[in-house]
C-alpha cells in the first residue's frame, strides 16, 4: 500500500528525531516506516503509536515549534523512540494549533537494530524448577513487556510532562492561564467537557452550517455556565450566612423578613418618599415569595438556610452526573443512527461491489462507487465495535434517543428550578443582612439617647 498525504492542508513543520544508535536513513520517513513494516510479522501488528498534543494559542509558531521538538526529545526519544513529528497551524486548518507525534513501538539495540517488545519467560514453581504444563505439552512461561511503554502509568506521565512544559513556557512569558492534563471529573470541576468537534464540523460551523456536534457543544456550554454560575452564588451565600448572627426560633426569619419590609416602608415615609401603589404590590408580592419559599422547605434559621444551601449544592452535582450520563448515551445513539442511514442507503451497492468476480470490471465499479461503499464499510466497523452480535435496530434507537432528550430537558428545568431557589436564598441573605445592620444601628442610636438623658 502507499500512503500519500502531499495534498494535506495546514502543514508547517515535521521533522524526525532519532535515538543516537538508530540507523542515519532513518532520518527519511520512507526508510523510517518501511523499516517498521519489515521487522512486523504478525499481520495484526501494532506499527506505531500516535501521541496529539494541543499548542497554546498564546505562543507564535516558531515558538510552539520549539516547545515541541524539546518535549520529543526529552520525553521519547531520550527514552530510546523514533519521533515523527508534523505540526498543524490554525491559519490553514483547524481553530488551534496542534501537533501529530508518530512513535515506534520496539527499541533499539545499540548495533541500530530492531529489539524486542516484549519476550517470554518461564515460570517457575517453589523449588526453581520449570513448570511443565501436560495439556500444552510445553513449559509454562508468561510475558515480559520489555519496556514501560504501554502502560496507562507511562501514559498518565506523558500527560502529565506536557502539561508542565506548556505551563513553564506561560509562565516564562508572565501568563497567568494554566492547562491540566486530568479531566474535569478528577479535578473536582463540575462543568461538563465539550466533545471533539472535528475537521469536518469545525469546518461546517465556520460556514455558518449548524451541525449536530456543534449544538452538543453549545447545549453543554449554556449548562456550564448556568451550573458555574449557581455554585458560585451559593458559595457567595454561605459567605454571606458566616457573619451572620444565628436567628433564634422566636425570630424566625418569616418574621424578619416581614420586618425588613416594614423598615423599608417606614424608612421610605420618613425621607417623604411615597411609594406607587404598583411598587408597593411588587415589594408585598416579592416578600410573600420568600415567606412562601422558607415556609415551603422549612427553613426557619440561618443554619436551616445554610443546610439547603448545602442541599442545592448536592442537587446540582447529582444532576450533572444525569446529564453526563444522558449526553454520552445520545452521542453514541445519534451516531449508531447516521452510520444507519450510510449502511441502509448504500448497502445494495457494496453488495453488487461484492458479488463482481472479474477484477478489473471490480475496480472499475469500486472507482466509481467509492462514496457509498466508503460510507458503508464505515458503517460496518461503527457497528461492529458499538453493537457487536446484536441486531440493528434503529426504531428501537430513535424511541430511545427522543426519550433521553425528553429527559435532558426535564433536567434542565429542574435546574432552572433550582436557579430560583439560589434567588431566594441570595434575596434572603441579603435582607436578613441589611437588616442586622439596621437594627444595630437603630439600637445604638436609642443607647445614645439613653446616655444623653442620663
Amino acid at each position: 500500500m502507499t500512503h500519500d498525504f502531499t495534498h494535506k492542508g495546514g502543514v508547517v513543520h515535521s521533522e524526525i528525531l532519532l535515538p543516537s544508535n538508530a540507523p542515519a536513513e532513518y532520518a527519511d520517513r520512507s526508510s523510517l516506516w518501511n523499516a517498521v513494516e519489515a521487522v512486523e510479522k504478525s499481520r495484526n501488528s501494532q506499527l506505531a503509536r500516535e501521541i496529539e498534543i494541543a499548542l497554546p494559542n498564546e505562543l507564535s509558531q516558531s515558538e510552539c515549534i520549539a516547545l515541541t521538538h524539546e518535549f520529543v526529545q526529552k520525553t521519547f526519544v531520550n527514552e530510546g523512540m523514533c519521533a515523527d513529528i508534523c505540526i498543524h497551524d490554525p491559519n490553514r486548518e483547524q481553530k488551534n494549533i496542534h501537533a501529530h507525534i508518530m512513535l515506534t513501538m520496539r527499541p533499539l539495540n545499540e548495533d541500530g537494530t530492531w529489539g524486542d517488545k516484549q519476550r517470554k519467560e518461564y515460570v517457575f514453581d517453589k523449588n526453581g524448577n520449570k513448570i511443565y504444563d501436560k495439556k500444552k505439552r510445553n513449559y509454562k512461561c508468561h510475558t515480559v513487556q520489555t519496556t514501560e511503554w504501554n502502560s496507562r502509568e507511562k501514559a498518565e506521565e506523558w500527560r502529565k510532562a506536557w502539561a508542565d512544559y506548556i505551563n513553564d513556557s506561560l509562565v516564562q512569558r508572565n501568563i497567568t492561564d494554566t492547562v491540566d492534563h486530568r479531566s474535569y471529573a478528577r479535578q473536582g470541576k463540575l462543568v461538563k467537557p465539550t466533545i471533539h468537534m472535528g475537521v469536518a464540523a469545525t469546518q461546517m460551523e465556520q460556514k455558518g452550517k449548524r451541525t449536530i456536534k456543534g449544538d452538543t457543544n453549545r447545549e453543554i456550554k449554556v449548562i456550564n455556565y448556568k451550573i458555574n454560575i449557581l455554585l458560585k452564588k451559593l458559595e457567595a451565600i454561605d459567605n454571606r450566612l458566616a457573619k451572620m448572627r444565628e436567628v433564634s426560633e422566636r425570630d424566625s426569619l418569616a418574621l424578619m423578613l416581614m420586618r425588613f419590609h416594614e423598615n423599608g416602608i417606614e424608612f421610605n415615609q420618613v425621607r417623604g418618599i411615597t411609594l406607587s401603589t404598583l411598587k408597593k404590590a411588587e415589594k408585598l408580592r416579592d416578600l410573600s415569595h420568600l415567606i412562601a419559599f422558607v415556609q415551603r422547605h422549612d427553613i426557619r434559621t440561618l443554619a436551616e438556610l445554610k443546610e439547603r444551601s448545602k442541599e442545592t449544592s448536592e442537587a446540582l452535582w447529582l444532576h450533572k452526573e444525569t446529564m453526563k450520563k444522558q449526553q454520552s448515551r445520545i452521542k453514541v445513539l445519534e451516531e449508531l443512527l447516521t452510520n444507519y442511514e450510510h449502511y441502509k442507503n448504500n448497502k445494495a451497492v457494496y453488495q453488487e461491489w461484492q458479488s463482481i468476480t472479474k477484477l478489473k470490471k471490480k475496480d472499475k465499479f469500486y472507482n466509481e462507487h467509492r462514496g457509498e461503499i466508503t460510507l458503508f464499510e464505515a458503517a460496518k466497523k461503527m457497528f461492529d465495535t458499538t453493537i457487536g452480535d446484536k441486531k440493528i435496530t434503529s426504531k428501537s434507537w430513535r424511541k430511545e434517543l427522543a426519550e433521553l432528550k425528553q429527559a435532558n430537558q426535564n433536567e434542565l428545568k429542574e435546574i432552572d428550578r433550582l436557579a430560583e431557589d439560589v434567588a431566594s436564598m441570595e434575596t434572603i441573605a441579603y435582607n436578613v443582612e441589611r437588616l442586622e445592620k439596621y437594627e444595630d444601628k437603630q439600637q445604638e442610636v436609642q443607647r445614645k439617647n439613653i446616655y444623653e438623658m442620663e
